[in-house]
């Protein structure tokens, strides 16, 4: 906002007129995203790079300090998870209860032998159980069996995986 207001003045938009305008912003879309449910808070982020993921699960960390965080992610791009699974790893070891969906595909055709189980097995590797939910529906369903009152949920990645925000906050 700081640096909005600086760019502004600087294009000639004065302070008191700026100001109120970037008052009504709200904020883009899937980046912690907060909804509630039955005690338990869900977060809806776009978090598809490891140090994204990372950033979330500290984020959630600190705003609710003392919560069990349970996330669902979704890896995003073939390539991308081949080459950074062990990064992705160590970013959700952080995370108290972890499950991967398949790969969101997006622009690329898939290549054999990568799927979010690359993950998943990154995780074993690490000492971390994590569960292999290879569809969303599945993910959210052991959020939903595995959660309780006062559990943060995180909704991670850059495909359809935010679907599970309607299936755990509805």
């Amino acid at each position: 906002a700081g640096a909005a207001l600086a760019a502004l003045e600087l294009a000639g938009v004065s302070r008191g007129e700026a100001a109120p305008v970037l008052a009504r912003f709200t904020g883009t879309g899937r980046r912690f995203e907060v909804h509630e449910r039955d005690g338990r808070i869900v977060v809806d982020d776009y978090a598809h790079h490891p140090s994204e993921v990372a950033a979330v699960i500290a984020a959630a960390r600190e705003r609710y300090p003392g919560a069990a965080v349970r996330v669902l992610f979704q890896p995003h791009l073939y390539s991308r998870t081949r080459h950074l699974a062990p990064e992705f790893a160590e970013a959700l070891a952080a995370a108290d209860d972890v499950s991967v969906t398949d790969v969101y595909p997006a622009r690329e055709q898939p290549v054999p032998g990568v799927t979010g189980k690359l993950i998943v097995d990154a995780l074993s590797d690490r000492g971390v159980l994590a569960a292999w939910t290879p569809t969303v529906e599945q993910g959210a369903a052991r959020l939903e069996r595995r959660s309780g009152e006062n559990d943060v949920l995180l909704v991670l990645g850059a495909g359809d995986v935010d679907r599970a925000v309607g299936m755990l906050a509805s």
